[in-house]
């Protein structure tokens, strides 16, 4: 059997780890493995690599991927002709199953290739971890572990000039990672997409933080929190619809605001890209290869149309099609009891 493996979306700590365990568990089921370049551009375009233990034995520890990413969709409109491009290159190169590592919108591309009877199975990857029906995703620990660190570095020089920092940390739609971080970090205040920013409520708080004593303080935000835009602002999209984040400059707002209202200076970081990179946490490389594993056991069996999850402690089967129907967004009721931790 000719199984082809991409990643597709944004990179994240663990993808390599993720590719070693499905191409080795499929070595025991005498697959042979081809490598698909920069996502589903590269099944597009016809770009490969080979795959197979030589490649794949030392990259364990590597952070990003070794077969490349694109934020590709062959679906999208005004791409006409990249759909039957990727049909014709699927035939040419022979290849009889599909293991895609991505998040919601590229394993939302196999699930409707699946749908057009290509044999394609999903491994949950995303820094977000707001894929639906798993609990967690790899690349979400390493990326936690990056913005901790981030945040312990800013406490200390906010401490040290009495300011309050503000941390903006990737997020679009669900803020796990500014949640965990904030609570690792022991933030004064947190930010997600899922609650309406209160600034009000925001900097009352801060100003009481001072005012007991506390001379500095520390914020942590999503990128993706709903802020009003400017009228006829209009915010650039890529090629899933998604608007680029990077255009709203969320943290340099908050900070601007924040030292407006309370008086109080106040600087703001910006992580970025910082967080897709550098070696998988532990916790990613056992993740990633587990998932990795299973997806290649799922191609032997023909459970096509599956998506790797981990349910507590085992790594199971589930429907794509569930995995990217919905978001899995921080739930507010998690997000309320936290604020407990916010004290005044």
């Amino acid at each position: 059997m000719r199984v082809a493996v991409l990643t597709g979306g944004g990179d994240c700590p663990g993808l390599n780890p993720a590719i070693r365990g499905a191409v080795l568990r499929g070595l025991d089921h005498g697959f042979e493995f081809i490598g698909i370049l920069e996502g589903w551009r590269g099944l597009v375009q016809g770009m490969t690599t080979p795959l197979g233990l030589e490649q794949v034995e030392e990259i364990i520890s590597q952070g990003g991927t070794m077969l490349g990413s694109s934020r590709t969709n062959p679906f999208k409109k005004g791409s006409e002709g990249d759909v039957e491009k990727v049909l014709a290159n699927i035939q040419a190169l022979e290849i009889d199953a599909i293991i895609a590592l991505g998040g919601e919108d590229t394993l939302g591309v196999a699930k409707k290739l699946c749908d057009l009877d290509v044999p394609a199975v999903g491994v949950p990857k995303t820094m977000d971890n707001d894929l639906n029906c798993t609990d967690y995703t790899f690349g979400f620990d390493s990326a936690v572990a990056v913005a901790v660190d981030a945040a312990d570095r800013l406490r200390d020089t906010a401490r040290s000039h009495r300011r309050i920092m503000v941390l903006e940390v990737m997020g679009r739609h669900a803020g796990w990672v500014a949640l965990y971080t904030g609570i690792a970090a022991g933030a004064d205040w947190i930010l997600i997409p899922e609650v309406a920013v209160d600034l009000d409520e925001m900097c009352e708080h801060l100003c009481a933080v001072r005012k007991r004593g506390k001379l500095y303080g520390l914020v942590v935000t999503s990128e993706g929190v709903e802020l009003p835009l400017g009228e006829g602002e209009h915010a650039a999209v890529d090629a899933f619809g998604h608007v680029i984040l990077k255009e709203r400059r969320v943290g340099e707002f908050l900070a601007s605001e924040i030292e407006r209202q309370t008086g109080l200076e106040t600087r703001s970081v910006t992580l970025g890209h910082v967080q897709r990179g550098g070696p998988p946490t532990v916790f990613d490389r056992v993740l990633a290869t587990r998932v990795g594993m299973l997806a290649a056991d799922l191609v032997h069996n023909r459970q096509f149309g599956m998506m790797a999850a981990l349910k507590g402690t085992e790594v199971v089967p589930v429907p794509l099609e569930a995995a990217v129907a919905t978001l899995k967004e921080v739930p507010v009721e998690m997000y309320e009891s936290v604020k407990t931790l916010f004290r005044r």
